[in-house]
């Protein structure tokens, strides 16, 4: 996907360089620089194993309450994941390292590594990089961070949109990196994402809370979580808006829907750049007992590796869907359930439709973005969860991923 023109974003500016995390000529540092007031709020992995990165960011975010974050420092090529005391030290010194730089507290930097797990940040690469970033540090660089924190990505992946509070106009804009071990729980997904609006740390806090789930949290690749899972918000409060302090202020409506609607771009990006996929895919349950039990039916429909190879074969499959639901162990009437592709109905009533048309199905399955509709019969809950096919390709990327 070509990547969007993004406008700066007042009160950030932003560099990349060479750390050398990859033996081959690219960038794999990127820093973000915040003016003076600005706010945080994050939501993190809940992997078991988590990563230093994501610990500093949760005890100091804590610590702050999401006040006066200066700067963000991301590399990528690792992970810092599973690296116990020295993984934590090395994280201490590139803020330390950044936060000389920038005149600021070392907990007013925050810090994001993707990469390979296990492997112990060389914290000098970043460090002996910092005064050539900071003189590159400009307003307009999104193309370049987007770039610089990708791994398995084919392509940079940004979203912007224009809100308005309260008479004056306020740009979001973000960018992520992910496309495989990608199941968000709050791949290695890393999402960044600033504001020039003026709103509290608890306001923002509240927003992203809210909106995470139907965007990073309702998409899936694989169905491998991140060590490193991290998604970040900042609002640097250079606009001229108002100062917002609760999320649910009526000044912000507009606002929050287009917040949402750049957090669901960026998520899905990350499915479209799945590892090896050719299938940009949306799983919709509806008449399940509750949204939380048709949001387990969606999420089991999504991972399932024989339902992703049958998209990826181009088979309307249907009994593989069926097989899913069931999987979920939550409850179904099997005599009321249905299964559509698109406008097609493949099964009614707890078994095949009359309708049925074998070549009609083959015809909607090779197109590049589908959609499969299942009606459990239980009640009203609903959800929608987006996914890729498992193609081929996937295999090759992950036997290859280290080598």
């Amino acid at each position: 996907m070509p990547f969007p023109k993004m406008p700066p974003v007042a009160g950030v500016e932003m560099g990349t360089a060479r750390a050398g995390f990859y033996k081959h000529e690219r960038d794999d540092l990127l820093v973000m620089h915040f003016p003076e007031g600005a706010s945080c709020a994050g939501v993190f992995t809940r992997h078991g194993v988590g990563s230093a990165p994501v610990d500093w960011c949760k005890r100091h975010l804590e610590m702050t309450k999401g006040e006066g974050v200066r700067a963000l420092v991301v590399n990528a090529g690792c992970a810092n994941s599973f690296t116990g005391r020295p993984g934590a030290d090395a994280v201490r010194r590139v803020c330390s390292a950044a936060a000389k730089r920038f005149d600021c507290r070392q907990r007013d930097v925050m810090v994001a590594s993707t990469g390979v797990i296990g492997v112990l940040l060389d914290d000098a690469k970043i460090t002996h990089r910092l005064p050539e970033v900071e003189h590159r540090l400009a307003r307009d660089g999104w193309a370049a961070a987007a770039g610089a924190i990708m791994t398995t990505d084919t392509f940079a992946k940004g979203a912007t949109a224009v809100a308005d509070i309260d008479g004056t106009r306020v740009r979001i804009s973000g960018v992520c990196k992910g496309s495989g071990m990608i199941a968000p729980d709050m791949a290695t997904m890393l999402a960044f994402v600033v504001t020039d609006a003026a709103i509290s740390p608890a306001a923002l806090q509240n927003l992203v809370n809210l909106y995470v789930r139907n965007t990073f949290n309702a998409v899936t690749v694989d169905g491998d979580r991140s060590t490193n899972d991290t998604l970040l918000l900042f609002a640097t409060g250079q606009s001229g808006a108002p100062r917002i302090g609760r999320a649910g202020d009526r000044r912000l409506a507009d606002f929050r829907d287009k917040l949402e609607g750049v957090l669901m771009d960026l998520a899905h990006q990350l499915v479209r750049d799945g590892e090896g996929a050719s299938k940009f895919i949306k799983v919709t349950v509806t008449g399940a007992e509750s949204h939380a039990s048709a949001r387990k039916i969606a999420r089991t429909i999504a991972e399932s590796p024989l339902v992703k190879t049958a998209f990826a074969g181009e088979d309307a499959n249907w009994g593989r869907i069926v097989m899913a639901v069931g999987r979920a162990d939550e409850p179904v009437d099997r005599d009321s359930m249905s299964v559509k592709f698109g406008p097609l109905v493949a099964a009614q009533d707890g078994l095949v439709s009359p309708t049925y048309d074998e070549a009609k199905m083959s015809a909607y399955m090779k197109r590049k973005e589908l959609e499969v509709s299942v009606d459990v019969g239980m009640g009203r809950g609903a959800a929608s969860i987006w996914t890729c096919d498992l193609t081929k390709r996937y295999v090759e990327i992950n036997g290859d991923y280290r080598s």
